[in-house]
């Protein structure tokens, strides 16, 4: 099955248990926090999310897999380069994992082909595939498949991969041997410790603009960047808007922290490498975007969801930043033209008000 994987594009695959019963209430302690934010299918999904047999009937074992994301290009010193990127007020960061494909298709779709793969060798038999696409507590699952262990982060981290991968499951009827490789194994770094792989180390919580991981292994979603760029609809409070910088979709400061994200490998797929309008976008080009262009050039990406209006609040919340720092002229004049045009979304004009306002 590994080797079938692998011709995928998967970098691995494990099978865990369907029994998640030690985790429920951790996951309920989270949701019960409000951690979730607007994220209301969460709470909404309850503890399906942690009962795989209750979101599919049949199901007792879970394929976990792993897809490497980085662009196959990317250079040794990506980090420094992408570090350096949030220090130019001007440019426009998008996070790393979203300047390819839509994941969720390139991933579903493998997984599909996978599923289809082993039926055709043992025979028919029931299965489901997701990728971050339902009720599913994926880390949780890919930890128990020996795929790797929950950093701080609240992200699974791998010693030889750290955490730049996306991960995909197969829930089937079928009593497969699970995973129990990883625990003291031993790799070139040394043994794996699971629940202790992190040590001491606090960087992805230092690395936080928001201080979104409030604690090791909990995050508060509704101070993350990613979630405030993506998930978050209405206006972006106020306290957090300087910290997102020139994040305009998601955000990989803790990853870029990470010391284990030093040994992260580049993708085997093509559908991952950065499409050209992402390679090293300016806020002001992005900003020309109009609607169409915005469909058009966010055709088949992950980015498309959030819709051109939310694009552009993110934007103006960005070119604000900008404006503040730089006092660019061409960024003055920009958002002072948007306000004349009086947009029809309140949302937007709000935060193209605050923006002018960062340099008064």
């Amino acid at each position: 099955m590994r080797g079938w994987a692998g011709a995928l594009g998967f970098s691995q695959i494990g099978v865990a248990d369907v029994d998640l019963a030690s985790a429920e209430p951790g996951l309920m302690a989270w949701l019960q926090a409000g951690f979730h934010g607007q994220m209301n299918y969460m709470a909404a999904h309850g503890l399906k999310r942690a009962r795989p047999a209750e979101l599919v009937p049949g199901t007792v074992r879970v394929l976990s897999v792993r897809a490497d994301y980085l662009p196959r290009d990317t250079p040794p010193d990506w980090r420094e380069q992408e570090r350096a990127r949030l220090t130019r007020p001007g440019e426009a960061v998008v996070s790393v994992y979203a300047r390819g494909r839509d994941y969720h298709k390139v991933v579903r779709q493998r997984l599909q082909q996978l599923a289809e793969r082993i039926a055709a060798e043992i025979g028919p038999h029931g299965h489901r595939v997701f990728c971050d696409s339902a009720p599913v507590l994926e880390v949780e699952l890919a930890s128990r498949a020996a795929i790797g262990w929950r950093g701080k982060h609240t992200l699974l981290l791998d010693r030889a991969r750290g955490s730049m991968f996306f991960l995909g499951e197969i829930y089937v009827d079928l009593a497969l041997p699970v995973s129990t490789d990883m625990p003291g194994k031993a790799d070139e770094h040394g043994p794996v410790d699971v629940q202790g792989a992190c040590g001491s180390c606090t960087a992805c919580l230092s690395a936080c603009p928001t201080q979104a991981i409030v604690a090791p292994y909990r995050l508060d979603a509704r101070r993350c960047i990613s979630y405030l760029t993506i998930e978050q609809d209405g206006p972006i409070p106020i306290a957090l808007r300087t910290a997102m910088g020139n994040r305009i979709y998601g955000c990989d400061d803790c990853q870029l922290a990470c010391p284990w994200n030093r040994y992260a490998k580049v993708s085997a797929l093509p559908d991952f490498d950065v499409r050209e309008p992402f390679r090293a976008p300016t806020l002001l080009a992005l900003w020309a975007w109009d609607e169409p262009t915005f469909l058009r050039q966010t055709e088949g990406s992950a980015i498309r969801r959030i819709g051109h209006a939310r694009w552009r609040r993110n934007l103006a919340v960005a070119l604000g930043n900008a404006w503040r720092e730089t006092g660019d002229a061409a960024i003055g004049a920009a958002l002072q033209a948007a306000v004349d045009a009086a947009p029809a979304d309140a949302v937007l004009a709000e935060h193209l008000a605050w923006a002018l306002s960062q340099r008064g």
